[in-house]
């Protein structure tokens, strides 16, 4: 295809549609970005087109495909049927391949291949599970020139003369994917453009001029909201991992965080230890009396406010940010310029330094967002000085040091914290963050292990992944500090610090009898005899005796109590970053969740009906009404409005 002077313009997507395959011959190898920079109306248009004609077979290569929930039983159903709507509205176009996948109903000449799924949602997808490809984030852009993309679909936001376009929330991959394919000797990609208003314009490296695309469509009006992650509650356990995570952040470092209720907790209590210090300090004295002379706080963090603020440096801008940025905590400015940046550090900068600094500076560095409608909302509204600091960039520039300038960026990183999540971690310090050990794929790599590398490169940072110490498998307490595991996706020789609700284990460097010992400290007691029994039989431990030293505290029901009192004062919300749900499905969610909890086996379902068939009816009429189960018409009905009401009854009990 010879590429015209400016994009043919459309605003039919069927006409684009066809356009698009009069102008190549053969199969489509389709790129899409990942998140909410996929132009879902435009790939629905297409996919349905392809799929009708053999003979025009397409791969489509991305990730990130996010559908919203549905809900497996059918008191979920009742409770996400009216919030799904609300949330993402009536009309939102669920993206038709995921569909298809989901029913391993592709046509046989349609292959999607994803690098990052959305968490556990084709945990049972054979199509998709053949066809994951297990890559870093900055190794997507050669496996992109390698399968030979030859067309690109993306979401932009455009001004209003249409003369200029955002690449918004994924600057991630374009840029590079479309430098491989070209250096490969390979034709450029068609490059498609999907305008969407409802996509928040961020400038900079973020923007180019309309006629960097082959071909822009602007479909009608109403335009679908944008997918929006619902913000979940925060619960004791990710609570104690937030705040003994803020304490190894250093006043004028990086910060990196991922998404999800333990990356909320973390960035509550960083607002908290900055403006209001005191009640911070309270809730670390909490958890542990003596945290302040952990030796890993004492090298690598702190109690104190952060008055120089941090740099956010962050594959991923989230909610956590936001509130970052609003209450002064992210607010150290970077800027290209690598002799000012030199002069900083030193401690030489003149007047005139400090004010380009603050003129041109930047504080928050990403590669793509995701977030709730507030956020978005957030990111629409920004103040000019706000916008001018908050700059899009490629992932190989923000998850490498490599192939750029890497002495700037070891000057703009200086004491980085890389905060990440992982399902389990082994004894031995091996991380378990993406998969399961019988080789299906929960969700992917990601960035993960080059943040972890890049803790190890950088003279001054550390990787800190967080986790929960216990699950609940089928009703039953199961330890996520395991011997070992089939699956692993980081390697025991890159372990650095770990996180769980009962502390911190410093084992960058340690021995595996030190690594061991430290990772059976932030343990569940439940589990320690266990685990460090397999160790001494293992040849790996001395003796057993350190399970003496270690004590028998770490349980739910001393953290509970521990932080009952900041539960109840409000110091520690259920949703420190706001909530998608109302004040009722608050309610709600907290009585579904040990409604699950507590029905996870036959014996436990058999009790819970028991119980709510003696319980009586709960008095909150307005969550009945909810969950349409203040009337009940019939015996299931009246079934499901017993365990609803002694639900909502448990759940509220402190």
């Amino acid at each position: 295809m010879t590429r015209p002077s400016s994009p043919a313009l459309f605003t039919s997507l069927d006409d684009a549609v066809e356009s698009l395959l009069a102008s190549l011959e053969g199969p489509l190898r389709v790129g899409a970005p990942l998140g909410i920079g996929k132009p879902h109306r435009l790939l629905n248009a297409l996919y349905e087109r392809v799929a009708r004609d053999p003979s025009r077979p397409m791969q489509l290569y991305t990730a990130l495909s996010l559908d919203p929930p549905d809900g497996g039983s059918e008191l979920e159903q009742r409770f996400l049927g009216p919030f799904v709507s609300r949330l993402y509205g009536d009309d939102f176009p669920r993206l038709a391949y995921v569909q298809a996948q989901k029913r391993d109903a592709l046509p046989a000449h349609v292959e999607v291949e994803e690098f990052y799924m959305q968490s556990g949602a084709l945990l049972n997808s054979r199509q998709a599970q053949r066809r994951y490809a297990s890559l870093n984030y900055t190794h997507v852009a050669k496996a992109l020139a390698d399968r030979g993309m030859n067309v690109l679909v993306q979401k932009v936001a455009s001004n209003d003369e249409g003369t200029r376009f955002s690449l918004s929330s994924n600057t991630d991959l374009t840029f590079d994917a479309i430098g491989a394919i070209v250096a490969r000797g390979l034709p450029r990609p068609v490059l498609i453009a999907e305008i969407d208003p409802q996509l928040p314009w961020l400038g900079g490296v973020a923007e180019v001029d309309a006629d960097f695309f082959d071909m822009v469509v602007a479909p009608p009006a109403p335009y679908p909201k944008l997918f929006a992650l619902p913000r979940q509650p925060v619960g004791d356990a990710e609570y104690a991992i937030g705040f003994y995570a803020s304490a190894l952040v250093r006043d004028g470092g990086t910060l990196q965080i991922g998404i999800g209720a333990l990356s909320d907790a973390l960035c509550h209590a960083l607002a908290l230890r900055h403006t209001d210090n005191a009640a911070y300090r309270n809730v670390m004295k909490a958890l542990d009396p003596e945290i302040e002379k952990h030796p890993a706080v004492v090298a690598s963090g702190g109690l104190d406010p952060l008055p120089q603020g941090l740099y956010g440096c962050s594959e991923m801008i989230n909610e956590g940010f936001r509130h970052l940025v609003e209450v002064g905590v992210i607010r150290r400015k970077v800027v290209e310029n690598e002799a000012l940046m030199r002069r900083i550090a030193d401690g030489e900068a003149s007047v005139l330094d400090l004010e380009l600094l603050d003129r041109d500076g930047e504080f928050l560095h990403g590669a793509f967002y995701l977030g709730s409608p507030d956020f978005y909302r957030w990111l629409r509204h920004l103040d000019d000085a706000t916008r001018r600091a908050i700059g899009m960039r490629r992932v190989s520039e923000v998850n490498e040091l490599y192939g750029g300038n890497e002495t700037l960026e070891r000057l703009q990183r200086r004491e980085s914290r890389f905060f990440n999540t992982c399902m389990m971690a082994t004894a031995l310090g091996a991380a378990v963050s993406d998969g399961l050990e019988d080789g299906r794929v929960v969700s992917g790599v990601g960035g993960q292990y080059n943040f972890v590398a890049m803790a190890h490169a950088l003279p001054d940072a550390r990787s800190v992944l967080l986790l929960r110490a216990v699950r609940e498998q089928g009703g039953k307490a199961e330890s996520n500090i395991r011997w070992n595991y089939g699956h692993t996706t980081i390697p025991r020789h890159l372990r650095d610090v770990y996180v769980t609700e009962y502390g911190i284990a410093d084992v960058r460097g340690k021995t595996d009898e030190d690594c061991i010992v430290a990772m059976a400290g932030i343990a569940d007691a439940r589990f320690r005899h266990d685990l460090l029994s397999t160790a001494n039989r293992s040849g790996k431990l001395y003796d057993q005796l350190v399970q003496l030293r270690l004590g028998s505290g770490n349980s739910p029901e001393r953290l509970r109590a521990a932080l009952a009192p900041f539960r109840t004062d409000g110091t520690l919300p259920d949703y420190p970053l706001g909530s998608d749900f109302t004040e009722v499905e608050q309610r709600l969610v907290k009585a579904l969740g040990w409604l699950k909890s507590n029905s996870a086996t036959t014996w436990g379902k058999a009790m819970t009906v028991v119980g709510a068939m003696f319980a009586g009816r709960s008095d909150d009429a307005e969550a009945l009404e909810r969950m349409g189960l203040r009337a009940p018409k019939d015996f299931k009905e009246r079934l499901y409005a017993r365990l609803v009401s002694y639900a909502l009854q448990n759940s509220a009990r402190p």
